[in-house]
């Protein structure tokens, strides 16, 4: 059996009849169009296509990759069928999965948690997923709003909905805090909650609220500061550092050997941008350094072609590190 590359395909599809894609719901498609047909727009303008609807049928026609749009309209039908909404950004996830040969559909790709089905938006996320799903420790190393630790919550949740584990445990270093902790209103955990917020922002857009707050008072999620690991071992859970290049060395080993039996770890950060002191060793490097080689350990490095926020996040993303480049 023999098979013809993308490009090949594509360019012997320009000189052939039109795609026809046919839906079966028509009350889905203003959905999956967009409003004014934006989301057919975006698809034309990435993949160097023409979308022409008619009824309940799309007609693809054009030079640019029509193989890409099948997938991506199929794609975010079948996203509409299953009862969740179509973003602009879910378009341009489901493009650029597309264009890289990924099937945008594909359910190896979905994180079912109680609220949501995640699924990735970028090669380099489908590549997290799968290293997350494998490795019982996996680094998600890159800039903001990449979602490498959106990405470790969902499969967290998934996993102790599903009975995988028993625990969901997230942890982040407080190093804004340092000494002044003693200096802010309220008791610890009031002192401590602002630099955990984001984690709590990504459970509330997975479970239900009240779901959120049982298994937070049961045990069954812990969100806590760094330094409360000490001394512990965490078996039959999912455990996460967030923004661990704000660790010390020391630190970072303190938590990687709490891997106890039947357990995972996420370590995410962004070893550009660290909080610690002029001159002090982040512990993310340092483990980066110490851990090269082993193979039971996954690393999946996002750049900013990875951001999945606004647009203009990637541009101020790629602006900083080419002053530091220059600096350099």
């Amino acid at each position: 059996m023999t098979t013809t590359p993308r490009s090949a395909k594509a360019k012997h599809e320009a000189e052939s009849p039109a795609l026809i894609i046919n839906f079966d719901n028509n009350a889905r498609l203003p959905e999956l169009y967009g409003d004014h047909d934006r989301h057919l727009a975006r698809i034309e303008q990435k993949l160097g296509v023409s979308l022409t609807s008619r009824g309940n049928r799309v007609a693809i026609s054009g030079a640019g990759d029509r193989v890409a749009a099948e997938e991506v309209l199929r794609a975010l039908y079948q996203r509409l069928e299953r009862g969740e909404g179509v973003t602009l950004g879910d378009v341009d996830g489901a493009i650029r999965l597309a264009r890289e040969g990924v099937d945008p559909s594909g359910d190896a790709l979905q994180i079912r948690t109680r609220r949501r089905v995640i699924t990735p938006r970028t090669p380099t996320q489908a590549r997290y997923l799968a290293a997350l799903s494998k490795h019982e420790l996996v680094f998600g190393l890159g800039p903001a709003g990449t979602g490498k630790t959106y990405l470790a919550v969902a499969v967290g949740v998934a996993m102790l909905i599903a009975g995988k584990v028993d625990r969901l445990v997230l942890s982040r270093p407080a190093v804004e805090a340092g000494e002044r902790l003693g200096f802010l209103p309220g008791d610890m955990k009031e002192k401590v909650d602002p630099y955990l917020r984001p984690l709590y922002d990504a459970l509330a857009d997975m479970l239900p609220p009240e779901q959120m707050a049982q298994w937070m008072e049961t045990g069954k999620i812990e969100i806590a500061p760094l330094a409360f690991m000490r001394g512990r071992t965490l078996s039959h859970a999912f455990c996460i550092l967030d923004e661990a290049q704000n660790t010390t060395p020391m630190q970072m080993k303190m938590f990687l050997t709490r891997l106890g039996d039947h357990s995972r770890m996420a370590v995410t950060g962004d070893p550009s941008q660290t909080d610690l002191p002029p001159g002090a060793i982040s512990g993310l490097g340092d483990a980066l350094d110490v851990l090269e080689g082993v193979g039971e350990v996954g690393i999946v490095r996002f750049t900013e072609t990875d951001v999945v926020r606004h647009p203009l996040v990637a541009r101020i993303v790629r602006a900083y590190d080419a002053r530091e480049q220059k600096h350099r």
